[in-house]
């Protein structure tokens, strides 16, 4: 894995909102403060971009060498 992330083109996909960032994750997301009604609400809009993310064509096994989540990370 060392030598993957020293020599392989690709990223690490951060989708490790908690709490406390995703609300603001949410808002550049384009998804008002007001749209959520609690916080099981704001972690179902949370899975639904991290789905949407992690299904777009780009996001394949040759670029993302790596995806760290939130320990709440569930569906």
């Amino acid at each position: 894995m060392r030598a993957r992330i020293a020599q392989a083109p690709g990223f690490i996909a951060a989708l490790d909102q908690s709490g406390g960032s995703s609300p603001g994750a949410l808002r550049l997301y384009g998804m008002p403060d007001s749209a959520c009604s609690g916080e099981a609400e704001m972690f179902a809009r949370i899975h639904e971009m991290r789905v949407r993310v992690m299904t777009a064509p780009a996001f394949t096994g040759d670029k993302v060498i790596a995806a760290i989540l939130f320990e709440r990370t569930d569906g």
